[in-house]
């Protein structure tokens, strides 16, 4: 998989991570990265930083992130705390987002919440959670329903509060 780092003319500049691969799984950052996807990606996205969706590139993702910019095809679910479809974005999905820029020749297929920035904590479905927490959903349900891991039921389906879960997780690292 070629990871190149972009040119830092000094060390005030955050790096920037290019991806120019097809790749299949999780990428997770938990600190903040400036990351340029150029190729293809199926599965799930979770950056801090800067995100740029390439014009060439081919994502169908679940993607949770600060700021994103779409230049290229993306099919999913999408939550940021900014986000902008450039000129020659195709996306087709749901996006989540206080922030949304949509230029001209753009294009959107899909459903759109905007929500403020202080808005309800992100929720996670069980199968979310087990990709979050690279488990196997029955350990989640197993955690969840002996009520060891944080979790409310919404009707017939278990919710995770995603900064509740990672509070836990802390916790437990402690422990």
């Amino acid at each position: 998989m070629p990871l190149r780092r972009g040119p830092r003319e000094d060390q005030t500049q955050p790096r920037l991570l290019e991806v120019d691969a097809s790749m299949t799984g999780t990428l997770s950052f938990k600190d903040p990265v400036n990351l340029q996807i150029n190729g293809q990606f199926d599965g799930t996205l979770e950056t801090k930083g800067d995100l740029l969706i390439g014009e060439k590139a081919r994502v169908k993702a679940t993607i949770h992130g600060e700021r994103l910019r779409i230049a290229g095809r993306v099919d999913g679910t999408i939550m940021a705390q900014r986000v902008e479809l450039l000129s020659t974005a195709r996306v087709i999905g749901k996006i989540t987002a206080p922030t949304l820029i949509v230029q001209e020749g753009a294009v959107f297929h899909g459903a759109c919440e905007m929500v403020s920035e202080t808005a309800e904590p992100q929720s996670l479905s069980l199968e979310e959670l087990a990709r979050f927490l690279e488990v196997d959903v029955s350990t989640i349900l197993e955690w969840a329903e002996s009520g060891r891991l944080p979790a409310q039921r919404e009707g017939g389906a278990w919710r995770f509060n995603k900064q509740r879960v990672e509070e836990w997780l802390a916790q437990e690292k402690i422990r």
